[in-house]
């Protein structure tokens, strides 16, 4: 599933060849996905989006008159491709873009699963259903030690779930979480409440550093991810912990493990992480 770094990675692709742009039309192929594309988003026509901002893992299309949401779901992405380019099986909605001379391009999204979504909302995309509860975003100002320990200090649920609930940190999947452990030396099982100011603010640094590192890698692109330009991601192939059971720890030697929390694959050294 396309996490922050990927979101993050597809809006700095489109962004530039969009913003300032007029909508030209919009072509909806299957309006089934999450949840169906409504009437308002196949009426954009005419519209100039002025900004292309993100919401933990959702893109916000600002349009003057109000915002596209869009998400990824588990299999998207959104591809600049030219207007003459044929749609596939899962090729569901293009947002044609009016250019210079006359010319189109289009930003196309693809959708195996048609897990994503496209919404529209004439409201505060702050204000919406999907994002009002979100919790706080790790790249920002706010997300620090101090902030993190009193999140976890009444926690009883372990760490690792903890960073993936979106309710309290947004958009920490389930790759950048082991590896922000990792970077931090924390077990994922270790309770919440019991780590010390020192390791939420070594934790928090972790976080920060994991995304941003994966940013610059392009994201993951362990299934279906590709960027804005087609391009895979390579931050898969730099992992420390993830997805690498049995194999040694790049820094101790020691065999790394793989244990299930929550119903999701956890990877840790057991003698880096205490």
């Amino acid at each position: 599933m396309p996490e922050l770094p990927e979101v993050e990675v597809t809006r700095r692709g489109i962004a530039p060849h969009l913003v300032g742009r007029t909508i030209a039309a919009v072509t909806v192929r299957e309006p089934r996905l999450r949840w169906r594309v409504s009437r308002a988003v196949r009426s954009l026509a005419g519209l100039t989006v002025r900004a292309v901002g993100r919401r933990g893992k959702y893109l916000l299309i600002d349009c003057g008159a109000g915002h596209l949401i869009v998400h990824l779901g588990m299999s998207g992405s959104l591809q600049w491709v030219d207007a003459q380019a044929q749609p596939g099986r899962h090729d569901h909605l293009d947002l044609v873009i009016a250019g210079g001379a006359g010319n189109r391009c289009v930003l196309r999204l693809r959708d195996p699963r048609r897990f994503g979504a496209v919404l529209w909302t004439a409201a505060a995309p702050s204000s919406h259903r999907l994002l009002r509860h979100l919790g706080v975003e790790p790249l920002s100002q706010r997300f620090d030690g101090a902030y993190l320990h009193a999140l976890v200090r009444e926690q009883r649920m372990a760490i690792k779930p903890l960073l993936m609930d979106a309710r309290r940190v947004v958009g920490v999947g389930n790759i950048y979480a082991s590896e922000s452990l990792y970077l931090a030396g924390i077990r994922p099982q270790t309770p919440a409440a019991k780590l010390s100011r020192a390791r939420t603010a070594r934790l928090a640094d972790a976080v920060r550093k994991t995304l941003r590192a994966a940013i610059r890698a392009g994201g993951s692109s362990l299934r279906d991810y590709v960027d804005g330009h087609g391009g895979l991601g390579c931050f898969q192939t730099r992992t420390r912990v993830y997805d690498r059971a049995g194999e040694p720890c790049r820094r101790c030697g020691a065999s790394i493990r793989r244990i299930v929390q929550n119903q999701r694959a956890t990877y840790y050294c057991p003698r880096c992480q205490r």
